[in-house]
């Protein structure tokens, strides 16, 4: 490999979540570096996991980069408890959080009127865990808080951006009428679970 991809292989290894384009650029600190010989350095990067068979490999997430175990062996790491495994999220969470993702911004009377429940406790919980944030307030009565994801939430789904979101028809519970009967719901939290694999894996 070419220097420059060394030293990007040395950086991404060392951090825990995605580093942008930018921040890599900034690091090498080099006027005749360009952004796109950082972009070509990357891809060479990927491509020798990738030609060599790498157990990790290097992926877009989150508006950044990062090196990743491979999916096949993410199950044995966590088995042998080598590698800490998120919390899961409980199914109210979860369609909690892909109402906020699809609808976002939000505010909590919307979510509690499409859930048909209270959601304090859930979007304080979402919060904490950095997967949802206040991006400003409403302009009804009191002005209310509303919410959106966060680029934590984007790294914990392998998304490189919210466009990558399954479409609404394919998770239904973001959008569902509040009046859908018990086995309708049920169908659609099922769904909500399948989010849930991608998130802790």
């Amino acid at each position: 490999m070419k220097p420059l991809a060394k030293l990007l292989e040395a950086a991404l290894f060392s951090s825990a979540h995605p580093v942008a384009l930018s921040d890599l650029k900034a690091m090498v600190n080099d006027p005749e570096v360009k952004p796109d010989d950082v972009t070509e350095a990357l891809n060479e990067l990927r491509h020798h996991y990738d030609d060599d068979e790498h157990g990790v490999e290097l992926i877009e997430v989150a508006g950044g980069w990062q090196i990743l175990t491979r999916p096949e062996y993410t199950e044995t790491i966590e088995r042998a408890q080598l590698a800490a495994r998120p919390q899961r999220l409980s199914a109210a969470a979860l369609e909690t959080l892909a109402i906020i993702a699809y609808r976002q911004p939000i505010g909590r009377a919307e979510i509690e009127e499409i859930r048909g429940v209270g959601c304090g406790p859930i979007l304080k919980s979402l919060h904490e865990r950095e997967l949802i944030e206040v991006v400003g307030r409403g302009e009804g009565m009191g002005r209310p808080l509303l919410y959106g994801t966060t680029p934590s939430f984007l790294e914990q789904f392998a998304l490189r951006h919210l466009g990558e979101l399954p479409r609404a028809d394919e998770l239904a519970v973001a959008l569902r009428d509040p009046n859908a009967s018990p086995a309708q719901t049920n169908g659609q939290t099922e769904q909500i679970r399948e989010l849930a694999d991608v998130a802790t894996r």
